[in-house]
This record gives structure tokens, C-alpha cells and sequence, in this order.
């Protein structure tokens, strides 16, 4: 089954995100400082939850949880490298190395946290609100939803989300309460540029976001219900809208992420 989305997914990519560009010669490039590494948060967290799917189907078969999740490490990271194959043969891209290591790093996180506390006490999480930028480079940010949740580094937001009272041995402090630190961009419309100019003369500088916001850990709530607790389980992985505070070129600001 594991092989079966793995594959699934890389024959999207080749649509979605491929199809603009000739097949070249392998070759790589250096793009650690594109996108203000946005693109590198995107690889160690989908090698990560890549890793914990393996590791959670292996383990629901009944291997032992650390192998699992060392099997887990092997497929999560190999499904990423198989996509850097790919760029490296893609005319619009190539071999990163930036990339290879974001992939390690997201792979490490899961299975260092099995083997260390037999839990995932940090745990990465996505959210996605709609930019508007799109539209002034739809070749570039995507010219459709699907397009944009993948390329439009403006709408998209990652997380480290944990429980301050996770190591607590009280079972008064409530588990599922969780600390989110977020990491976006703004106004960024080219990889390598921090500056972009529409045709019109609208002008964009980019920015980094830093983000602080709460989060719930629905593993943790006291949920008896099986139905109830599968029905909540994307959110192990999305962020739940909560009010959060953003820093963004030295201006602290609130609103709902």
C-alpha cells in the first residue's frame, strides 16, 4: 500500500509540477537560499509524516516499534530522494543538496522521538490560507488550487507544535493543549529575488513570518469514541485555526492562523 501512494504521488508531481519543463541530463544546483527556504520546511515535513505513515502501518501489523520505525526512515527518505531524481533531470531544476538534507532532518525527527521517548512529542504541522498572490505569477505560484497548495510559499505556513506539559508526570495539566511556532514568507513572488515588480508597477518586497500560536494535540484529548478520534486524525498533521501572533519585518501583529 505504502508503494502504491509513493508512486501514486510522484506520477502527480510529474504532472502538476514537471509538465512545464523539458527532461534534461542529470545534473544540480544549489537553491538552499531560494524562497527564503520555505521549500526546505515543505521536505522535512512531508519526509516526516512520510516516515510516520510507514512506521505506523508496520507497527499496526506487528513489528516492533522502533524497527518500524527505522523501515519507516528508509521509505520516507526514499520516497524524497526519488523526487530529487527527478529534479535533477527536470530543465527547471536540479539535484539539491539542501533538499537531501531537509529530507534528513524531517526523517530524523520522527524516528529519533521514537527511540528516544517511544512518542512524538514535537510534531510538525501544515495550514494553508489563500495569498492573492498567485495571480501576478500563476505560472510560477500555481494558476489553481492544487497548483497554489503546492507552490504559493506566501499561503502556506508550517509548525512545530508540542505540549509544554508533555514530560509533566501530573495528569492535572491537560496533555492536548499544545505551543505552535510557525514559520511563512510574504510578498515572496521569485526564488532567488526579494524584489519583484508587476508590469503595473505594483512592487513586493519579501519577508519572513515567525509565528506564535496554540495548538490542540488531538491524540491527547480524553476521546473514548473510535469513530470520533479517526474523524479527527488529519488534524494530527493540519494546524487548527487559533489566534496567533506574527513577526514580520520587525512589525508584531495578531490574527487567525
Amino acid at each position: 500500500m505504502n508503494t502504491t501512494i509513493a508512486a501514486g504521488s510522484i506520477i502527480a508531481l510529474q504532472s502538476v509540477w514537471y509538465s512545464d519543463y523539458e527532461k534534461t541530463s542529470f545534473h544540480s544546483f544549489d537553491d538552499s537560499k531560494n524562497w527564503l527556504q520555505m521549500d526546505k520546511a515543505g521536505h522535512v515535513y512531508a519526509t516526516y509524516h512520510f516516515n510516520e505513515l510507514v512506521a505506523k502501518t508496520y507497527r499496526w501489523s506487528g513489528v516492533e516499534r522502533k524497527k518500524s520505525a527505522l523501515i519507516g526512515a528508509a521509505y520516507g527518505w526514499g520516497y524524497q530522494f526519488a523526487i530529487e531524481m527527478l529534479d535533477g533531470q527536470s530543465s527547471g531544476w536540479g539535484f539539491s543538496w539542501s533538499d537531501l538534507a531537509a529530507n534528513t532532518l524531517g526523517s530524523a525527527l520522527y524516528t529519533g522521538q521514537e527511540f528516544a521517548f517511544e512518542k512524538q512529542i514535537f510534531k510538525l504541522k501544515f495550514s494553508y490560507f489563500p495569498s492573492g498572490l498567485a495571480k501576478y505569477r500563476p505560472a510560477v505560484l500555481g494558476s489553481n488550487f492544487q497548483e497554489r497548495l503546492l507552490k504559493d510559499y506566501n499561503a502556506q505556513t508550517y509548525w512545530l507544535t508540542f505540549s509544554p506539559f508533555a514530560f509533566s508526570k501530573n495528569t492535572a495539566f491537560p496533555k492536548w493543549i499544545g505551543i505552535a511556532l510557525g514559520y511563512s514568507v510574504h510578498d515572496k513572488l521569485v526564488g532567488d529575488e526579494e524584489f519583484y515588480s508587476t508590469p503595473g508597477g505594483q512592487s513586493f518586497y519579501s519577508k519572513r513570518e515567525f509565528i506564535l500560536s496554540l495548538d490542540l494535540d488531538v491524540k491527547e484529548l480524553p476521546i473514548r469514541k473510535k469513530w470520533l478520534k479517526a474523524a479527527l486524525s488529519p488534524f494530527n498533521s493540519i494546524k487548527i485555526p487559533f489566534p496567533a501572533l506574527v513577526w514580520r519585518g520587525g512589525v508584531c501583529y495578531g490574527k487567525i492562523m
